[in-house]
């Protein structure tokens, strides 16, 4: 028994978040000296302001190779990118330790525990369903990991691990952000500019919608299960202990009115974030504002005195580090590649691909190539105005309908955004939850198979049926 412990001790074991990411950025680099350059011309659009690509326009460019200084620049140069998150990160979970100082996150959870008793699966798929609307709605990403560590809190204190936590929130939110339903930074930017009506055809795309929401329901209520039924059965078992704290017993705590106004005051906070996203446009900057006044409100209104929430403020930016500095490390593939010229060649190439292929299959080419591209460009609004000019004259030409170019975008731009490694907001979640992004790969990987088989199916229907209005 002890041998075969030690012999699987000693078999392969997946790399450190950093070794995965810092790999890739090698490659890259590799790729600027192989991958023959090229780019798009780009210019503004005036009725919308976007910079968009001339799908006409690809040309190449001279080579500029990323060499060994520029290699190890890509990292500072990443976290300089990805500042705004980062520093999000920093200060949410400064402020959260700030919140946990005050008692009231604990005792509120309690009192949630205790109301739940016998009730606990129920959890996941109401939380995914609030979040899914969310994220089909107001096109919640980033916006998620405000909420982790008390999704994580509640988790652990019903006898989930974090990966539930994060797929109940994160994954929840990216059911509806995938599924296109009306998220504005996907679906409404590549609509705008394929010139389809707003949120067209959103009766089809409801049809994607709850295949992808019970699926992902589905399979974390499994993985939450076999933990329930069996604790070494989880993929941070091990782990969680050393990366996120021991669990504090939720029993017998008192919950006081000081309590009570300090879990109002976070709901108050919470709710005018949500309100500024939707009404007023705010986005990382605004949002860390608010999460940083919420953090000393609260503390104040906890009793906590100033030297002690500077005190808790500093341990949790210190206990958020590695998570952190992760996001701004992934930046640097994107920064490497752009620096070698090498992303517009690489849609050049997978779009010249799919136009080779016929009716549906074409339609499933275009989904499966968005997909790749997302990880050059994860963003949802900046793929679509680079992909969909190049997208829209292409689905023309073989005979697709604009829709089901839309589709397979925003199908390729939000599935992979759960998997990626350069998905600032996949990053930022797993690092407020201080779960290994190996972990959370061996957790997901499934999950994405079953839904790029869904969207596959979806899009080579839209493309069949001929999915207007055009």
């Amino acid at each position: 028994m002890s041998e075969t412990t030690t012999a699987a001790k000693k078999g392969f074991k997946i790399p450190h978040t950093y070794v995965i990411l810092c790999t890739i950025i090698i490659l890259a680099a590799i790729g600027s000296y192989v991958v023959p350059p090229g780019v798009y011309d780009r210019a503004k659009d005036e009725r919308t302001g976007r910079t968009l690509a001339d799908p006409e326009s690809y040309h190449s460019v001279e080579r500029t190779p990323v060499g060994l200084f520029d290699l190890f620049k890509s990292v500072p140069d990443g976290m300089v990118a990805a500042a705004e998150i980062v520093f999000f990160i920093f200060i949410c979970g400064g402020v959260f330790t700030v919140l946990q100082e005050t008692g009231a996150i604990d005792s509120g959870l309690s009192k949630a525990i205790v109301a739940m008793r016998g009730k606990e699966k129920l959890m996941i798929p109401i939380t995914m369903l609030i979040f899914s609307i969310m994220g089909a709605t107001m096109g919640m990403s980033e916006e998620v990991i405000v909420f982790i560590p008390i999704g994580v809190a509640l988790a652990r204190a019903v006898g989930y691990d974090d990966i539930v936590a994060v797929s109940m929130l994160s994954t929840g939110a990216a059911i509806g952000f995938s599924s296109g339903l009306a998220n504005p930074f996907t679906v409404g930017v590549a609509q705008s500019i394929a010139e389809l009506p707003l949120f067209s055809g959103i009766g089809f795309r409801a049809f994607g919608y709850a295949a992808l929401f019970i699926t992902a329901v589905g399979y974390t209520m499994w993985y939450a299960n076999r933990i329930k039924a069996d604790p070494a059965n989880s993929y941070m078992y091990g782990v969680e202990q050393q990366g996120a704290g021991a669990v504090k017993s939720l029993d017998n705590v008192v919950f006081t009115g000081t309590h009570a106004l300090v879990l109002l005051i976070i709901v108050g906070f919470l709710a005018y974030m949500l309100y500024g996203v939707m009404e007023l446009g705010y986005y990382i900057i605004e949002l860390a504002t608010i999460f940083l006044a919420m953090g000393i409100v609260g503390g104040l209104a906890g009793r906590v005195s100033p030297s002690n929430i500077s005190r808790a403020f500093v341990r949790g930016c210190a206990d958020i580090t590695f998570g952190a500095l992760v996001v701004g490390i992934s930046r640097g593939i994107l920064v490497t590649l752009q620096n070698g010229q090498i992303i517009d060649t690489i849609i050049h190439a997978l779009a010249s691909l799919v136009g080779a292929l016929p009716g549906g299959l074409a339609a499933v080419g275009m989904f499966l190539v968005q997909s790749v591209i997302n990880f050059f460009i994860p963003s949802g609004s900046g793929q679509a105005a680079t992909t969909m000019p190049i997208m829209t004259p292409l689905a023309d030409m073989i005979g697709i309908t604009r829709q089901t170019a839309v589709m397979a975008f925003h199908y390729g731009d939000g599935f992979s955004n759960s998997i990626i490694p350069t998905s600032a907001s996949l990053m930022g979640v797993l690092a407020m939850a201080k779960v290994p992004y190996e972990k959370w790969f061996k957790f997901i990987w499934p999950l994405m198979v079953v839904w790029t088989i869904i969207g596959c199916i979806m899009c080579f229907i839209s493309a069949e049926i001929g999915l207007g209005p055009f």
